[in-house]
């Protein structure tokens, strides 16, 4: 698969090479989108993680060589938002109501800030590995199909909770065991 120069003069990566790049990048997109959690105004939250979001599909699109535009991209982002969202409606739920519950003075603030940046950096974490997934496989943006991901999906979920989770050997009080 050749593409247009995506770093010229730069010599093609592994496989190998390719998945940890990747999987680096949704580490730090997830941190970053995260951090947009903590915005303080209801919904302006939501917008810049889903600019997290696009930012991190455009970049794995250039680590796997898929062309990438940023109104396809959205509309792919949303349709896998929408996966999500049926794969665990508790998270979809925590995560609204995260961001709107920072509207009410005081308690809400602090609420807010405690729930939204964990299920944005999950949401995200999500949405990286479905697409390494796919491009890893051929796949494209034109090909994408959600419902055939909903079990890795769910996988996925999993796996960022136990990687977000605190260690076995510390007792923690995180309250974050729903579901």
């Amino acid at each position: 698969m050749t593409t247009e120069s995506i770093d010229s003069g730069t010599a093609p990566m592994t496989e190998e090479q390719r998945e940890e790049a990747a999987s680096q990048l949704v580490d730090r997109f997830s941190l970053w989108s995260g951090a947009a959690g903590l915005i303080p105004v209801p919904l302006i939250d939501v917008v810049a993680v889903g600019g997290v979001q696009l930012q991190m599909l455009r970049k794995l699109s250039e680590i796997y060589g898929v062309p990438f535009t940023d109104n396809r991209g959205k509309s792919v982002i949303a349709s896998l938002a929408g996966a999500i969202i049926s794969a665990s409606t508790a998270n979809t739920t925590a995560l609204t109501f995260g961001s709107l519950i920072k509207g009410v003075p005081g308690i809400g603030s602090a609420v807010g800030a405690l729930t939204m940046p964990v299920y944005s950096a999950g949401a995200t974490y999500v949405i990286g590995r479905v697409f390494m997934k796919h491009f890893a496989s051929g796949g494209t943006l034109l090909d994408f199909n959600p419902p055939d991901y909903r079990e890795f999906i769910k996988t996925q979920q999993a796996r960022f909770k136990r990687k977000s989770a605190p260690s076995a050997g510390s007792s923690s009080t995180a309250g974050t065991t729903g579901a």
